[in-house]
C-alpha cells in the first residue's frame, strides 16, 4: 500500500509500505477513506525526530470501511464504516471504566512510562503505524472503533477521531461558569472548534491569533477575535473586566514569541539520537509566551485548560503569579471515547450546530500530503485544516 512517511526533519514522503495485516484476535483493518494533518503531526514534522525512525507511517486522524476483522471481535462488521480514535484503548481496564480512555492501562507504553498508545506518534506512544495510509491495523477495534453512517460529508464524522472530542475536553476542563467567558488562544482546527462550542454552550467567547484568515473564520461563527501580541493580556482583562474565567491554550510547545525556546528546540534536533533524547527528556524547554500570557490573562481564581501539547522537561512556570492568583489548571490527551456518546449526534446534526462543514481549507489526495504538511506549518495559502484522501 502506499502511506505518508517519516524520513526526517520536515520529510514527509508519500511511499510503499508493508500491507497491514491481523496480529491479535482484537484487530480491525480498515480501508482508509479520509484522513487529516493534525496540528500535533507537526510537532514530529519539526521537533520529534529524536523519537522517530525513517519510514514510519504517520497520522491519527482516520476513518474508513472495515475490510476485515479478527476472531475476538464481535460488535465491528466487515463492511462498516467507522472512525478510528487516535488513542488506543481496551474499553475494560480501571482506567478506560473511569472515562480516563488516555491512560488505558492495556496500551499504556511502560517502556517510556507514557499513557496510552497513539497511532503514528513516535516511540514514545508505542510507534503504531498511523492512518496517513491506504490501510490501518486498528488494535481493540471493537471497542475503539466508531460506527457511523453514510449520508453526511466524511468530515462530520472524521473530526470525532481526534479535534472535536479534544476541543470538547477542553472546553469543559475550561469549567466556564454560567454567564462567564472563555478566551480561546489558537485558532487552528482545535481552538475553532473550542471556540465555537464554547458558543454553543452559550458562553462569551474571545478568539486570539495572529493570523487573519483565521481570526476571520472565526468571526464568521460569531465570535469576538484579538490579535495576540505583548498586550494581550491586558487587551483581555479590558474587555472582559477582571480578565476572561478560562482560558483555553490550543497552541502548545511551538507557540511564536518564544525566541530562546524556539532556539533550543532547533539546537535540540541536531545532537544525536540518544543525547537528544537526554536532552528533551531532562532540560528541554516549551516555547510559552502563549502559556505565560494566558497564566497573565484569566481572573483571579479562573482556570487554564490546555488542549495544545506540550513536551518540555524543564519549561519554566510563573508559580509564584499562579499560586497568588489561585489559578486552577486542567490538561491531557483526550479520552475520546469519553465524550462520543454526546458528540456523535451534534456530528449528525442536519443544522451543523457546531459549524463542522466550515472548517476544512484543503482537501486533497493523500500523495499530496507531503506539501501540505508544508503548506500548513508556514500557514500559507489560507491553510488551517487538511483532509487527505487515498
Amino acid at each position: 500500500m502506499k502511506a505518508l512517511t517519516w524520513q526526517g526533519k520536515r520529510k514527509i514522503e508519500y511511499t510503499q509500505v508493508p500491507d497491514p495485516r491481523i496480529e491479535d484476535p482484537g484487530d480491525l483493518i480498515i480501508k482508509v477513506t479520509s484522513t487529516a494533518i493534525c496540528g500535533s503531526d507537526l510537532h514530529l514534522y519539526e521537533l520529534m525526530g529524536p523519537y522517530m525512525r525513517a519510514g514510519d507511517i504517520i497520522g491519527h486522524e482516520a476513518m474508513g470501511i472495515v475490510e476485515e476483522i479478527g476472531s475476538a471481535v464481535a460488535r465491528i462488521k466487515v463492511g462498516d464504516r467507522v472512525v478510528i480514535p487516535f488513542n488506543i484503548a481496551c474499553g475494560s481496564c480501571w482506567m478506560c471504566k473511569r472515562g480516563l480512555q488516555s491512560q488505558c492501562e492495556k496500551t499504556q507504553v511502560r517502556s517510556r512510562d507514557m499513557g496510552a498508545a497513539l497511532f503514528g506518534y513516535s516511540e514514545l506512544y508505542g510507534s503504531v503505524p498511523g492512518g496517513q495510509a491506504e490501510y490501518l491495523r486498528v488494535p481493540h477495534g471493537d471497542y475503539g472503533a466508531i460506527v457511523v453512517g453514510g449520508e453526511l460529508p466524511e468530515h462530520r464524522y472524521l473530526f470525532l477521531s481526534d479535534i472535536l472530542p479534544t476541543a470538547w475536553q477542553g472546553v469543559a476542563y475550561a469549567d466556564v461558569p454560567d454567564g462567564g467567558t472563555l478566551a480561546v488562544f489558537g485558532l487552528g482546527p482545535v481552538g475553532q472548534l473550542a471556540a465555537r462550542i464554547g458558543t454553543h454552550l452559550g458562553h462569551r467567547v474571545i478568539g486570539v491569533d495572529p493570523v487573519p484568515e483565521r481570526r476571520a473564520m472565526a468571526a464568521r461563527h460569531g465570535i469576538e477575535t484579538m490579535d495576540f501580541g505583548k498586550h494581550t493580556a491586558a487587551n483581555l482583562r479590558e474587555a472582559t473586566g477582571r480578565g476572561p474565567d478560562a482560558v483555553l491554550d490550543a497552541v502548545g510547545m511551538e507557540a511564536h514569541g518564544s525566541p530562546g525556546a524556539h532556539l533550543m528546540q532547533q539546537a535540540t534536533g541536531l545532537l544525536t539520537e540518544k543525547v537528544a533524547q537526554f536532552a528533551m527528556e531532562n532540560v528541554s524547554a516549551d516555547r510559552t509566551a502563549v502559556l505565560h500570557t494566558a497564566v497573565h490573562s484569566v481572573r483571579r481564581g479562573g482556570t487554564i485548560s490546555l488542549s495544545g501539547v506540550y513536551s518540555g522537561a524543564a519549561t519554566p512556570m510563573p508559580m509564584l503569579e499562579m499560586f497568588d492568583k489561585q489559578i486552577q489548571l486542567r490538561q491531557g490527551q483526550c479520552n475520546v471515547r469519553h465524550w462520543t456518546g454526546q458528540l456523535l449526534p451534534l456530528a449528525e446534526d442536519p443544522a451543523d450546530p457546531l459549524g463542522l462543514d466550515d472548517l476544512v481549507t484543503h482537501a486533497v489526495p493523500l500523495e499530496r500530503g507531503p506539501e501540505l504538511y508544508e503548506t500548513f506549518q508556514k500557514k500559507q495559502d489560507g491553510c488551517i485544516k487538511v483532509v487527505l484522501q487515498p
